[in-house]
């Protein structure tokens, strides 16, 4: 149920960490709280001292709940609970005892909060943990910022309404929340949003609710669908249009809306079907048609993604783009290896370098970075493992360095390979590994002696 609770007072019978759990949910409305109990936990007793609470120590009565909107029994004591419950419904109040639902006038839903777009999901009380998986679906549907373009729509409601006739208003709310505000609003340009519909108030004139085109650079990961952001999901499933490549695992379209266009876009090793020029061209000239596009990459777009040349292309023709970040190779092999990728006293330097480069360019100083402390996390290093282990050993790395090499890191076919770094080239070999791998080289601070590698 929705209430108003502005200048009514809720009851939160309990001192203790079921009290302060109701009391955060509460906490998120304007109510009155006060907190029943002889004594109260270190958080509840903050938000007294903070003045977000008052604190009922004295004895407990049918007064003490007269005049409540809601009364919460929450002691964590099934006696208590009971007890209190009598006394509260002597007093006339709405009253949930926390998992009792035999007890509770109210129950409470999980609740979705993108304040003041609430969505409740309740389970009459039968199954919670169900009611708390569909939101966690329900999360990845909403935006964010849905509930700040709610409220500057709810502040622009009267100026509509003087403004505009009837019959123009519900094009014109359409416009705000499927257009180009709700876009701009989406990627984080809130005042560049309100702006906008300020003036089509002024103009008395409804825009075009397709707006403008618009590309979206989404990070899929590094392979597991579940490992999308929630922003990518929401992306996703407003693409008009979906560019991805090889390296993007095939359940991860299909968090896309299912009338969304799919054009595959790979670039198999050697082959040169889908250059980049082509690309930027062809993600350009589908936003020009006012599509909302995305350009679906393997972990993060910023990484080793070549993101710059379609940002560019993008921003030359005045079309709308944004990058939305995604979990990296990187992170998912530590995931997968169990650790972190620095430790303290060990490891404090994150190195991140390329194993390939265009035609024509120098190749990477791999030794440069390699120092006492250092990771080094190479990305599409599997070719040039011979290169990278000769190098690093010929400016002074220990050949008994420590490398872990992670195959299809959050996939199916995961795989760790350990082994030192003289030996790299021969274990890619000896494991047949020919694609997704991400090697770790970690050059602890401890034992290292080589006077080439010493800070």
């Amino acid at each position: 149920m929705f209430i108003r609770t502005t200048g009514r007072r809720v009851v939160i019978a309990g001192g203790g960490e079921q009290a302060a759990q109701k009391a955060r949910l509460i906490l998120k409305t304007d109510a009155e709280i006060v907190l029943a109990a002889p004594a109260l936990d270190a958080e509840l007793q903050g938000l007294v001292t903070q003045g977000r609470a008052t604190h009922h120590g004295d004895r407990i009565s049918p007064g003490t709940f007269a005049g409540s909107e809601l009364t919460f029994i929450a002691t964590g004591c099934a006696g208590a609970d009971a007890a209190l419950h009598a006394i509260a419904k002597d007093g006339g109040a709405t009253v949930n005892v926390v998992d009792r639902p035999e007890l509770c006038d109210a129950l409470t839903p999980s609740i979705v909060d993108r304040d003041p777009v609430v969505v409740a999901i309740g389970t009459e009380g039968t199954a919670p943990v169900l009611g708390r998986t569909i939101k966690t679906r329900i999360e990845t549907m909403l935006p964010p910022r849905i509930g700040g373009l709610a409220e500057l729509a709810g502040c622009l409601r009267g100026a509509v309404a003087d403004r505009l006739p009837q019959n123009m208003r519900r094009a014109f709310w359409a416009w705000v929340f499927k257009g180009e505000p709700a876009l701009l609003h989406r990627i984080g340009a809130e005042t560049e949003a309100a702006e906008l519909i300020k003036a089509a108030i002024v103009r008395q004139r409804v825009p075009d609710v397709a707006g403008k085109g618009h590309i979206a650079l989404v990070g899929a990961g590094p392979g597991a669908r579940d490992l999308l952001t929630l922003r990518a999901v929401e992306r996703l499933q407003e693409a008009d249009v979906i560019y991805y490549d090889r390296l993007v695992d095939p359940e991860v379209l299909e968090c896309a809306r299912r009338d969304a266009e799919r054009v595959f876009v790979g670039k198999e090793v050697g082959a040169c079907a889908w250059p980049q020029e082509k690309i930027c061209a062809l993600i350009v000239a589908e936003a020009q048609k006012g599509r909302r596009v995305v350009r679906l990459k393997s972990g993060d777009p910023s990484i080793f993604g070549r993101a710059t040349e379609e940002l560019e292309a993008a921003r030359m023709s005045g079309i709308s783009v944004e990058i939305v970040p995604g979990v990296t190779a990187a992170s998912a092999a530590a995931s997968a290896l169990g650790r972190g990728l620095t430790e303290r006293g060990e490891t404090d330097t994150l190195v991140i370098a390329t194993g390939r480069c265009r035609a024509g360019d120098a190749g990477v100083d791999w030794a440069h970075h390699m120092r006492p402390g250092t990771t080094l996390a190479v990305y599409m290093g599997v070719k040039s493992a011979g290169v990278i282990s000769s190098r690093l050993q010929a400016e002074g790395a220990p050949a008994n360095t420590p490398v872990e090499v992670v195959v299809e890191a959050s996939c199916s076919g995961e795989c760790v390979i350990r082994c030192t770094l003289s030996s790299l080239a021969n274990s890619l070999a000896e494991h047949k590994v020919s694609g997704v791998a991400l090697i770790l080289i970690r050059l602890a601070k401890k034992g290292v002696t080589k006077a080439r590698l010493v800070a």
